[in-house]
């Protein structure tokens, strides 16, 4: 099945020659939720917005559900509902009529059932008459939202949809990004909150100084590059450790009572086996342990850092 979206060696490059993207590629499955990482300044917003049409790529191809973006850019945009960080809309103007008027600029006709059922699911649907300057800002951030899926795009771009907004609001929102997805809709997400891409991410990519450093199906990517912490509370202290376990990667913590070994997933969980019996050959007796998985925010840093040293 052909990407829903086809990034090509884009790059771009402002007249002061800072250069914001350079030679991305990327490819995106139609149905999937794809999360798109990377430090404040990485590119995430200048991507979004050349894919969207509203900044021209310096170099580069972009297609959308087969769509070329410049030459055959109505259809392109279209296809895409698109969530960006600003708040921007007429704060004199009413709720639904916001949220109608969006829809009406795609060439929708009325549908009136579908814009309730729209601003119920995000509990707009009482300040429906209320003009856009009443409103709070996670309710602001909510009418952004219905703007964006008022003409049933099959595209979806959420960039940092949840920043400083309540936990209410993040709630509904995920709980409608989960109904969208399953319908069909290809959603793409921006976010400083790490856990929600580890939760609802299908591939994650991240981006550093305009560079796509690493794509990967999320499973494989916490697999690969995720580590584990093992924990040994010792029944008596060490003061120090053995030199008959110089080889292994451990150090002492809580004052010698516990033993710690930290390790890739990817390779060394075999080992762990072997390193118990180890111990249990010199004598070092434990009365509990526990082991703890790397997050998908430790992996985002260590990637992160790592590029940077490069």
């Amino acid at each position: 099945m052909p990407p829903v979206i086809d990034i090509r060696s884009l790059s771009k490059t402002y007249a002061s020659g800072f250069a914001a993207l350079k030679q991305v590629d990327l490819q995106i499955r139609p149905g999937e939720l794809f999360a798109l990482l990377g430090p404040n300044g990485a590119g995430k917003t200048t991507l979004i917005n050349i894919v969207c049409g509203i900044v021209n790529a310096s170099s580069g191809t972009v297609a959308v559900a087969g769509h070329d973006i410049r030459r055959d850019w109505r259809a392109a945009r279209s296809a895409i509902g698109l969530v960006p960080q600003e708040l921007s809309t007429d704060s004199f103007e009413s709720v639904l009529n916001t949220v109608a008027f969006s829809r009406g600029l795609f060439g929708k006709a009325a549908n009136p059932g579908l814009l309730e059922e729209l601003l119920r699911q995000l509990s707009l649907w009482d300040k429906r008459g209320a003009r856009i300057m009443t409103l709070s800002g996670g309710m602001k951030r909510r009418v952004m939202i219905a703007k964006a899926l008022s003409h049933e795009p099959s595209i979806l771009f959420l960039d940092e949809p949840t920043a400083g907004v309540d936990v209410e609001l993040r709630r509904d929102m995920w709980r409608m990004v989960r109904g969208l997805q399953q319908r069909g809709v290809t959603i793409i997400l921006t976010t400083h909150y790490l856990e929600e891409a580890e939760e609802m991410a299908d591939r994650i990519g991240v981006i550093r100084r305009g560079e796509l450093i690493l794509v990967q199906d999320k499973a494989t990517l916490m697999q690969r590059l995720g580590r584990k912490r093992l924990t040994l509370q010792l029944q008596r202290p060490l003061p120090a450790l053995p030199a008959e376990l110089a080889d292994w990667a451990l150090e002492l913590a809580d004052d010698g009572h516990a033993l710690v070994h930290s390790f890739d997933t990817a390779n060394a969980a075999s080992k762990v086996p072997e390193l118990l019996r180890r111990l249990a050959q010199l004598g070092i007796d434990y009365k509990d342990l526990q082991t703890e998985q790397s997050s998908l925010e430790d992996i985002f840093v260590d990637l992160v850092h790592r590029a940077g040293s490069a």
